[in-house]
């Protein structure tokens, strides 16, 4: 059953990579590419919270799996090292991408576990910009009997004319300014090494 499961899972995602991949370019809006994103990714959470207690591994591998098709790790790496991305090597950078693909993954998937079909409303964009490639920010809310969560997105357009994730704010909480902190903490504390400093992460 769980192989089963898992191969309805993966078929699955593949049809969503396959509907935001290059060939569609910017014929999806920020707005589009996240309700396809965070539909597959809340519909995989209701599919695999039963392995959360049991195997915790293939449930991240599964919120891993759908975070892959709308989130650019590497754009995300350089948000959270800030002003020291200018100083790092693109393998640095590169390795700092697979590290926050591990951290993010386990924040949002445990922040999700409880959801169980809560109304899911995208927010207007508070100031939409006449420029249709800059950064757009994308607000939703999840409201339900034990879950009222909201939700920012920072969306751009990658160099395959892609909208991605690179920042996101959850219930309140800046990602990208939340690990900067403990990024420049970490380079102030080992002598602004940076292969150090991802060592140490955590």
């Amino acid at each position: 059953m769980k192989s089963l499961k898992k191969a309805v899972s993966t078929l699955a995602l593949a049809i969503l990579a396959t509907a935001t991949s290059g060939s569609f370019g910017q014929e999806l809006t920020a707005t589009e590419t996240a309700e396809i994103g965070v539909d597959a990714l809340l519909k995989t959470v209701e599919s695999s919270k039963g392995y959360f207690l049991t195997d915790k591994d293939l449930y991240f591998s599964e919120i891993e799996r759908v975070l892959n098709t709308f989130v650019d790790f590497e754009a995300v790496a350089e948000v959270v090292m800030n002003r020291y991305a200018s100083v790092a090597s693109e393998l640095q950078k590169q390795r700092f991408a697979n590290i926050l693909k591990t951290t993010l993954t386990r924040f949002y998937g445990a922040s999700l576990i409880n959801y169980s079909g809560e109304e899911l409303t995208f927010l207007p964009p508070s100031s939409p910009d006449s420029d249709p490639r800059a950064d757009t920010i994308v607000g939703m809310e999840l409201r339900g009997p034990d879950m009222n969560l909201r939700l920012q997105y920072q969306m751009f357009v990658n160099e395959n004319d892609e909208w991605k994730l690179k920042n996101l704010s959850l219930a309140g909480i800046n990602l990208g300014r939340q690990y900067f902190t403990q990024f420049s903490a970490l380079m102030s504390s080992h002598d602004e090494d940076i292969d150090l400093v991802l060592d140490n992460w955590q």
